[in-house]
């Protein structure tokens, strides 16, 4: 299932948040808009997100933040 035995395949909308260093109405958003791909299990709906699918996200992520500095889209900051 997982390559390492004491991470969990898939996390809570909360340990997303914590792992992204962001708030869960942002992941919630992102999950709305289809950014991030996590589904719902059990009576109450509770989300899930795959591991795989955060990582997935983040290596996205930093393709578009590397096209938009190519073309000039984003300045310093500093």
């Amino acid at each position: 299932m997982t390559d390492e035995p004491n991470r969990p395949r898939f996390l809570t909308l909360a340990q997303v948040a914590d792992e992204l260093n962001v708030k869960q109405s942002l992941v919630q958003g992102l999950i709305r808009t289809g950014e991030l791909r996590a589904f719902q299990v059990g009576g109450r709906g509770m989300w899930r997100i795959g591991r795989q699918d955060v990582e997935d996200y983040i290596a996205q992520a930093y393709q578009r933040t590397a096209y938009r500095v190519a073309a000039g889209d984003l300045e310093d900051g500093g």
